[in-house]
């Protein structure tokens, strides 16, 4: 290994590498390309750094005057490439390494400026590197190596298009070093695309996958979730800890949650600057923060030093989610706990998670108040606080305690000191429970009472919700001293407890007038509740007939006998067939009579059908269409067959309008009744003109103006036909249809 990065990993306190590292570092790895897959945590940030320095580094295992990049690292998310441009500047420290970082959401001018400057390594992410590159910002002629650092994340990203321009911009005789935890199908095309004859590497831990991290299933019932949370923080009280969401909203009710109840937080999720990302983790790193609440954003790549345990507040959506929300703790052969919160109905996806994640989960539920109670008092009893030396000035103080309280009570004290710095614990519910019903509160027995009758019922829609705050409001009388209420037909009676019922009707006075058209009045005994027929729709809800739901049903009396039911041929037919004839109508507004009804009836006799009536078409005056003019005399200019509206009585103006200029469009008569006209004339095209002793358009006859006249015949039920004689004057005729 080179002496600077040998010295680089000694100070920092590497013993032995991790197998990923080891395996890269091998000789048969120099100067090729690599498509390596780890499990995450097992430190391929170091090993790729490892992996690149003989193509880097000078002789000596230094570099020299820094000016086009020698490497690109890309890297999926901005936390996970300023979290790989840190470890590369401790790892090249000794080595006189400048790393440059193009990442989104931080000033590109920066970024510009410090690549002018020069620089030997350059960490981003794809869409900004890919800027860089188009303006011509970053060169890309001097590099030796490219690395993807979890380059199946980026895919599922969608940052395919931008991996393929960045390696065909790189030159030829580069190398391509690919880091990923699993290799899909996706990747092997891709390294297949743009790296020659690349070495395969794959390690796997002997103690098997996350062998450091410890999984808990705890089932919780569905409206504990959060309080799991809690309890769990307050239990394990982690240096730091990560609860993991998937929604941004899920993350500030969290946030605020655990922010009100004491704990120090952190939020980091998509919608935050860059700045704001970078602080949250620094927080954390620093100490200021102890839990971090996060979407999947933090899921790959962040390591934070201390982090112990990962809480999983809303499940992932696949197995490999869970495997990265969880590797960000037991990292570097460090311990840690992933625990699931898993209501009730997540238990079966929970499961399939840890199945399909090939991990072993211990089930159980989350800690109680009792058990967090007795952590707290373990942690006081063991904590070094019981072993440091006594000043003398905290013996003094310790002397003037003693001479005012006991041992007891300063103990007992201290313990209530201690106790309020902590959050208190939530007390949680079975995770089998049934969620609590609103059921009726038990109440004592009502004790003496009398009955006060309303003067409303289901007839005037009462209803217990307004007759309540109405007898309260206006009786005088809190809710305590009601009883029953009992909604009749016609009236409601109301119990009130007998010591109340005095105070209630001198409220109400004489009359006994509670509001608007409400009585009430004193029942003697109690009433006879009869089941009622509910009120206009029907009744309330359930009960027969409008009665209370469930009540007994009235007594019907007996039966009268109707003796032996007569034989089907004897039976009398008193009932009328349903098609029947109508009762006639007498008058000239009578409705034709079709007949009696041609089919057979039970007694076989059959009625011979009425003569059908004539049309109304056929009647002498019931309708006059539309009649064009007869043609001008010869010699004239021809004259279009010209329709006039005639008014209201049929009669028509003969005189000329010599003030208007003739119009070539036609014009149509008014129809029976008034109207408005529509597009073309009654007829078909080219009719025959009426001639002479043809009757006047608009005529006509008495019969038609008296059946004009009965307003009820110009409507015709809905699914019936309607001739066109038989129609309305409010009817508009249809374009192009002709009519008889």
């Amino acid at each position: 290994m080179i002496q600077t990065l040998a010295d680089a990993l000694a100070e920092k306190g590497y013993e032995t590498l991790t197998p990923v590292q080891q395996a890269v570092t091998e000789s048969e790895t120099e100067g090729r390309d690599l498509l390596v897959s780890a499990q995450t945590g097992s430190g391929k940030t170091v090993g790729f750094g490892l992996a690149i320095a003989p193509t880097l580094l000078e002789e000596d295992g230094t570099f020299g005057r820094a000016a086009a990049p020698l490497a690109l690292i890309v890297a999926p998310t901005r936390e996970l490439a300023f979290q790989v441009m840190r470890e590369l500047q401790w790892l090249y420290a000794k080595a006189g390494a400048r790393v440059a970082s193009c990442v989104g959401g931080m000033d590109m001018r920066d970024e510009r400026r410090t690549l002018d400057r020069g620089a030997h390594i350059v960490v981003g992410t794809p869409g900004r590197l890919v800027d860089h590159i188009k303006r011509g910002s970053l060169d890309m002629t001097a590099l030796r190596a490219v690395v993807l650092d979890e380059a199946d994340e980026m895919l599922d990203l969608g940052f395919r298009e931008d991996l393929e321009f960045m390696l065909d911009k790189a030159p030829a005789e580069r190398r391509t070093l690919l880091f990923s935890a699993t290799v899909p199908p996706m990747i092997a095309k891709l390294a297949k695309q743009f790296q020659n004859d690349a070495l395969r590497i794959q390690t796997i831990s002997e103690k098997g996958q996350h062998a450091d991290i410890s999984y808990q299933a705890l089932r919780v019932a569905q409206h504990d979730s959060e309080h799991a949370i809690i309890n769990l923080l307050r239990y394990h009280d982690a240096p730091n800890a990560i609860v993991f969401a998937n929604t941004r909203a899920a993350v500030n009710r969290l946030m605020a949650r655990f922010s009100n109840r004491g704990f120090s937080v952190v939020a980091l999720s998509g919608e935050l600057s860059q700045a704001e990302r970078s602080h949250a983790l620094q927080a954390m790193r620093d100490g200021r923060a102890r839990v971090c609440v996060a979407t999947d954003v933090a899921a790959r790549g962040i390591d934070l030093p201390g982090l112990e345990l990962v809480i999983h507040a809303e499940l992932p959506s696949n197995e490999e989610g869970l495997l990265h929300r969880s590797g960000r703790t037991g990292r570097a052969g460090r311990k840690g706990i992933s625990a699931l919160i898993v209501p009730p109905k997540m238990v079966k996806k929970a499961e399939r998670l840890l199945k399909f994640a090939k991990v072993q989960a211990e089930w159980g539920v989350p800690p109680s108040a009792d058990d967090i109670h007795a952590k707290d008092e373990e942690r006081l009893l063991a904590d070094p606080v019981w072993s440091e030396e006594i000043t003398p000035d905290m013996s003094v103080f310790a002397g003037k305690l003693l001479e005012l309280h006991s041992p007891e009570v300063v103990a007992a004290a201290y313990l209530r000191l201690y106790q309020s710095r902590q959050s208190a614990p939530e007390e949680l519910t079975a995770p089998d429970a049934r969620p609590e019903r609103r059921e009726a509160r038990d109440r004592a027995p009502f004790g003496p009472s009398r009955w006060i009758a309303l003067s409303v019922g289901h007839d005037d829609r009462a209803e217990p919700r307004w007759l309540l705050p109405l007898v309260c409001r206006t009786g005088g009388v809190d809710k305590d001293s009601i009883g029953a209420i009992r909604i009749q037909q016609g009236e409601s009676f109301v119990e009130l407890a007998e010591g109340a019922v005095e105070g209630f009707m001198k409220a109400l006075g004489p009359n006994g007038e509670m509001e608007k058209d409400v009585s009430a009045r004193l029942v003697e005994g109690e009433p006879d509740f009869v089941p009622s027929r509910g009120g206009p729709r029907g009744g309330p809800k359930g009960g027969p007939r409008g009665g209370p739901k469930g009540g007994p049903r009235g007594d019907r009396g007996d039966r009268p006998d109707r003796g032996p039911r007569p034989d089907r041929g004897e039976r009398p037919n008193s009932r009328p067939h349903p098609r029947g004839p109508k009762p006639a109508h007498h008058g000239e507004n009578a409705a034709p009579d079709h007949g009696a009804d041609p089919r057979p009836r039970r007694d076989g006799e059959r009625v011979a059908p009425a003569p059908k009536p004539k049309r109304a078409s056929e009647s002498d005056g019931a309708h006059t269409g539309y009649k064009p003019k007869p043609a001008a005399a010869a010699g004239d200019r021809p004259a279009r067959a010209k329709p006039v509206w005639g008014k209201g009585d049929g009669a028509k103006s003969d005189k000329p309008r010599s003030d208007k200029p003739r119009s070539d469009k036609p014009k149509y008569e008014k129809r029976d009744g008034g109207g408005k006209p529509a597009g073309k004339p009654f007829g078909k095209p080219g009719g025959k003109p009426a001639g002479k002793g043809a009757p006047k358009a608009g005529a006509k006859s008495p019969a038609a103006k008296a059946k004009a006249a009965d307003t009820s015949k110009r409507f015709t039920p809905p699914g019936k036909s309607k001739s066109p004689a038989s129609r309305g004057g409010n009817d508009v005729p249809r374009r192009g249809k002709g009519r008889g």
